[in-house]
């Protein structure tokens, strides 16, 4: 079955028009481009209700009706990034779900290739679904999953700030062209699919994230501060120690144990200590 378009193709001039890089073109990857679109997360569930099984990447500069975790709405300005990703994996739904992880470090490479030297490696990660440029956020990850007879379609959705970023959220938002001014969104999304390629490779060659795990950790943000960590009714306080193998946040508690959390909302450093 041949998937349908599922929104208006581009029809901005090529200079302008996003292009995949060299290395995902190589390995086949698809490119559906939107002028815009509501949610590029939603255009490829789409497409993949169709019988689109990727991979294939949905993506636009003005995404309209953006979503993030837990529902909730992401601000999408045009001329930032929204690029989703389709995949189809042999794997079950809890490795499945670390593809996050592969998405974070993809993110970091393509933002050091399009960097100038002095602006490079700047970007940390910050656990599980967030990217920061040095104590702000610029970018946020959602993934979306459907699990069938052990194999899993995964929708990996990221949100980046080029252009500007919102004001009026309860933690500190930048945007890459306040450090880095010829930055595009076009090209950020080369370097990008570029990058999604080789570190995609090794999460399924390693069987998940053990093989991204010291890669992830040498970027994330906060390992060996406060943490708070709220999980339904209760919150769990203490010291970032680690991410493990399964890609779950490691808190060193004060009675000297360990807890490991799957999910959760997390607060670092001065953030961790002001919760209730």
């Amino acid at each position: 079955m041949t998937p349908g378009r599922i929104g208006p193709a581009s029809t901005r001039p090529r200079a302008m028009a996003f292009r995949l890089g060299a290395v995902a073109r190589a390995a086949g990857y698809e490119l559906h481009d939107f002028d815009a679109i509501g949610s590029t997360n939603a255009g490829a569930l789409a497409w993949a209700d169709a019988g689109g099984q990727g991979p294939a990447w949905f993506v636009t500069a003005d995404q309209t009706g953006g979503r993030g975790r837990r529902g909730r709405p992401w601000q999408g300005r045009p001329g930032n990034l929204a690029a989703s990703i389709l995949l189809t994996v042999d794997q079950p739904l809890a490795v499945a779900a670390t593809i996050g992880f592969v998405a974070g470090l993809a993110l970091c490479d393509a933002v050091d290739t399009v960097a100038p030297g002095d602006t490079r490696e700047r970007v940390s990660l910050k656990w599980p679904n967030d990217a920061l440029y040095g104590d702000a956020k610029i970018a946020g990850i959602l993934l979306e999953a459907r699990g069938l007879d052990g194999a899993t379609t995964i929708v990996a959705g990221i949100g980046v700030n080029v252009v500007s970023s919102p004001e009026d959220t309860p933690y500190r938002a930048t945007h890459l062209q306040a450090s880095m001014p010829g930055v595009t969104a076009e090209d950020l999304f080369v370097a990008l699919s570029d990058a999604w390629v080789g570190t995609f490779a090794t999460w399924r060659t390693h069987g998940g994230f053990p093989g991204l795990r010291d890669r992830w950790i040498a970027r994330a943000s906060g390992i060996g501060a406060p943490v708070a960590v709220s999980i339904g009714g209760r919150t769990v306080r203490g010291v970032y120690e680690t991410v493990d193998d399964d890609g779950h946040l490691v808190v060193g508690t004060a009675d000297g144990g360990r807890e490991v959390i799957a999910a959760g909302e997390v607060h670092f450093g001065a953030a961790a200590t002001m919760r209730s």
